[in-house]
């Protein structure tokens, strides 16, 4: 029975949702702001995935009517980065904040992270600051490129694959 418990908190956790968390908190004068976030953000499982499905579709929302303003590149980098970032932001709904944040800053996705998170801030400043449709379009591009970069970090050994296929596609002798 233990060892069904077992495997049951474990499936819990690895889908985000809640296990019991005050067992394993530290002392209140040794928590940081970020776990005392995530104990003031709690949600059930109900919850935490009807957060996910209206943030994702705000933002997949956000990013296919980003399309309809192609041709303007100042909206179509405001409305393409918004959508972005609701949609990454979704899955901090079934996972927590918290272990977002530290999944972000992982050791094998810090790099992919930093640049994704700065083709944002360039993209927005491009199209916001300097009403630059070249290089927001530049941007964009960058910031989209970042994002999948960002998301095969999170399949085993995608990066890898398709690093291998790039380069077999562009070695190429002129």
């Amino acid at each position: 029975m233990d060892r069904m418990r077992d495997a049951l908190e474990r499936a819990k956790m690895l889908v985000g949702m809640e296990v019991d968390e005050e067992a394993a908190l530290p002392p209140p004068e040794e928590q940081s702001f970020y776990d005392d976030i995530n104990r003031h953000c709690t949600l059930n499982a109900t919850q935490r995935l009807y957060g996910f499905a209206i943030c994702l579709a705000a933002g997949l929302t956000c990013t296919f009517l980003s399309m309809i303003v192609f041709f303007h590149p100042v909206k179509f980098g405001v409305t393409f980065t918004l959508g972005n970032m609701m949609a990454l932001g979704s899955t901090a709904f079934l996972i927590g904040p918290k272990r977002q944040f530290d999944m972000m800053l992982d050791s094998v996705r810090i790099y992919a992270t930093a640049i994704y998170i700065a083709s944002i801030i360039v993209s927005l400043f491009c199209a916001l600051l300097l009403h630059s449709k070249v290089l927001t379009l530049l941007a964009i591009i960058l910031e989209f490129g970042a994002l999948v970069w960002y998301s095969l970090s999170y399949i085993p050994f995608a990066r890898s694959v398709v690093s291998k296929v790039m380069a077999s596609c562009f070695d190429t002798e002129f």
